[in-house]
């Protein structure tokens, strides 16, 4: 899903701005990207409808402008699938029974911005679902239509069965059995194809098949043709559909080689040739079947993956030549601790991945704690070095609610890296059925690290250039925080969560400012005018000592205060006016800046200048996704300039993606860009002081 799919297109019926806001904020303040527009009458819904299709419609039942019938007839027309959500202070069974008989897909209470929040991410999810089934339903019908004119121009023999009798063959197919024409066999059972002597074999297989049993991938036979002849083939099965019934792909290839020789070409094709465990390919085909199975309820599954911790160290110190040996000796010691039953393989240049099957949780964590402790014991002899070989182990349990191979493999490398970023030499099992307590266990350590962090200076500042595309004198940075780890930076959204549920953004943020008025001295005295954007958190917004706090820092360091820009996203602002516009005033008497984040998101940003006097405005992400082929957003992020530059303010574009939106923002009269595709944030910055 791409950043644009994630931002709900939301459309507000509500006959005052205010409670359109209050819900917009309520939304925003639950994690829900919006990007918002309002009707109060029926015209107005009309040309909104027209204008943009929405994701979603939030009907208030007191909209005196349009009635809740009038906004569902309005919505349908032309077969446009939009969420309509009905919303109200106070809900009787009348009132439900009536939204929905008018058209709602759910009610939301009003005054419970839980309740909100939650009907918004079930509708937004379930409208996302049905567009991705009609996306897959359209692909399906073009893939059958090209794989129906593949079958029948490939020179494989190829056939599909249902139930033991022939429902499709290509031309191939007939050929090499002899006929001329698929009606000589359409609905004639594949057992006629089969010689006399392998007949018996074949009929098991087909009453295996009849109870669900899987089909081997291949089968060594003889083949019958029409004229009684036989030959030594082989016979390929896949699960396939015809005409929406499930049936058997099946093809027949002739025999050119031996059976010992197939068979052995077969391994070959599946093994990695440096570790002899299985290669990427067939483990990934294993992980489907083993997906497939748990979707319809089968037994336990699981898969691990295992990476050595400081693997470019361990090549340091035996050699990029000898790479090869110590990966093998690791895979071998791997192999001895699992059982034939489960697949290992190479999953990256050096990622071990075993499939395992048959094992509940704790047998899997118990294989896991094998395996890690198997290798902290190990010594490797690779060339004339000997070296350790420590290991992080990430997995996840496979069953009903993460059956999807993208879903299995992102939660086990997810574990995986949780696992390095922890120390190492750890493991670190994923189980779908007890993430609430895994989050809550999680939560404790990372508070632990967050407390340690701020009692022992563990934070890191990075800087990402923000580029002035009309030659703005000095240097401009915006500061992003890192929590130091034990293998290197931790990203804020590990620990910024955890931080801002137990109240501690406050003193991280005083952590920021300090270390920012530091760094920002260095390069004054060094003879670099610059500028830092320091992000601030709401819960500062409450402390009255912070202003004077700020005014005290820049004194002692004797640093000008525009050269401290403190931004905060529009949402957040809007949900604390008060003490922001407060902050802002106290904010102009140092002479510092401020900067609103996420600008154009609301109904009227504008409006909210009025208020809270900014500098500058950071334009929302939303509407940077695909810009050069967003004719609707390049428009957008214009108006939005145009009206900045009236209102004496300078714009930011973050997030660039590609040079071609660059020369979009320029001509769009962008005052500054900044994103990673210009340059990732670094430790360092440009001119660092020595």
């Amino acid at each position: 899903m791409t950043k644009q799919d994630n931002v709900v297109k939301l459309l507000l019926i509500e006959d005052s701005v205010d409670e359109a806001e209050q819900l917009i904020s309520m939304l925003r303040n639950g994690g829900i990207a919006v990007r918002p527009t309002r009707a109060g009458t029926a015209e107005e819904l009309a040309v909104q409808l027209e204008t943009q299709t929405p994701d979603m419609i939030l009907a208030s039942l007191d909209s005196q402008g349009v009635k809740l019938s009038e906004v569902a007839a309005l919505a349908g027309r032309g077969g446009k699938d939009i969420a309509l959500i009905a919303i109200t202070a106070h809900a009787s069974e009348n009132v439900i029974v009536a939204a929905f008989a008018e058209g709602a897909r759910a009610l939301a209470l009003r005054n419970r911005a839980e309740h909100v929040q939650s009907i918004v991410r079930r509708e937004f999810e379930s409208l996302n679902m049905r567009r991705s089934v009609r996306r897959l339903e359209s692909s399906l019908r073009e893939t059958e239509r090209r794989c129906d004119a593949l079958l029948d121009s490939s020179r494989d023999p190829i056939a599909y069965v249902h139930e033991g009798m022939h429902v499709r063959a290509n031309k191939a197919y007939l050929e090499v059995l002899g006929f001329s024409d698929f009606e000589e066999i359409e609905g004639m059972s594949i057992l006629d194809m089969i010689a006399p002597e392998d007949a018996d074999d074949f009929k098991s297989l087909l009453k295996k098949l009849s109870k669900g049993e899987k089909p081997p991938q291949k089968l060594n036979l003889k083949a019958q043709r029409s004229d009684g002849t036989t030959f030594d083939a082989i016979m390929e099965f896949a699960e396939a559909s015809y005409e929406g019934e499930p049936c058997q792909q099946i093809s027949f290839r002739q025999q050119t080689i031996s059976v010992e020789m197939a068979k052995e070409l077969d391994v070959l094709r599946s093994k990695d040739l440096v570790t002899d465990l299985y290669n990427r390919q067939y483990c990934l085909a294993e992980l489907d079947r083993a997906i497939g199975e748990a979707a319809k309820g089968g037994k336990d599954q699981a898969l691990i993956l295992v990476e050595p911790d400081n693997f470019k160290a361990l090549l340091d110190t035996v050699g990029l030549g000898n790479a090869d040996l110590l990966l093998g000796d690791m895979a071998n010691l791997m192999r001895r601790h699992i059982e034939e039953s489960d697949v290992a393989g190479r999953f990256g240049e050096h990622t071990f991945g075993v499939l395992i099957g048959g094992r509940n949780a704790e047998a899997v964590r118990h294989l896991g704690e094998v395996l890690r402790k198997a290798f902290e014991e190990r010594i490797f002899e690779v060339g004339k070095q000997s070296v350790n070989a420590n290991v992080s182990i990430g997995g996840t349990l496979i069953g009903e609610k993460n059956a999807n191979a993208q879903a299995v493999l992102t939660q086990a490398s997810n574990a995986l890296r949780a696992a390095q970023a922890e120390g190492g030499n750890r493991v670190n099992i994923f189980d779908p059925a007890a993430k609430d307590k895994a989050d809550e266990e999680k939560n404790r350590h990372w508070l632990t690290l967050v407390r340690d962090a701020l009692a022992n200076n563990g934070f890191v500042l990075f800087y990402q250039p923000i580029i002035s595309l009309h030659g703005a004198e000095g240097e401009f940075y915006e500061i992003l925080l890192r929590m130091q780890g034990p293998k290197g930076e931790i990203a804020p959204n590990f620990f910024m969560p955890i931080a801002e549920q137990h109240g501690l953004m406050p003193s991280i943020d005083r952590w920021v400012i300090s270390s920012a008025i530091k760094a920002l001295a260095e390069r004054e005295k060094a003879g670099h005018k610059t500028t830092f954007f320091v992000k601030l958190t709401p819960q500062s917004l409450d402390d009255q000592t912070l202003l004077p706090w700020i005014s005290q820092q820049l004194k002692n360091a004797r640093l000008r205060g525009d050269a401290l820009v403190f931004e905060m996203p529009e949402s957040k602002v809007v949900t604390s006016l008060k003490p922001a516009r407060a902050f802002v005033n106290g904010l102009k008497q140092l002479h510092c800046g401020f900067a609103l984040e996420q600008f154009g998101s609301g109904l009227n940003s504008f409006q909210l200048l009025k208020h809270v006097d900014a500098n500058y405005l950071k334009i929302d992400r939303s509407f940077m996704a695909e810009l050069p082929k967003n004719k609707e957003n390049q428009d957008k992020i214009k108006e939005l300039c145009d009206q900045a530059h009236h209102a004496g303010k300078l714009t930011i574009a973050e997030f660039v993606e590609d040079a071609a939106s660059m020369s979009i923002l320029f001509s769009c009269g962008v005052n500054f860009v900044q994103g990673n595709f210009l340059q990732e944030p670094e430790k360092v910055m440009a001119y660092e002081t020595a």
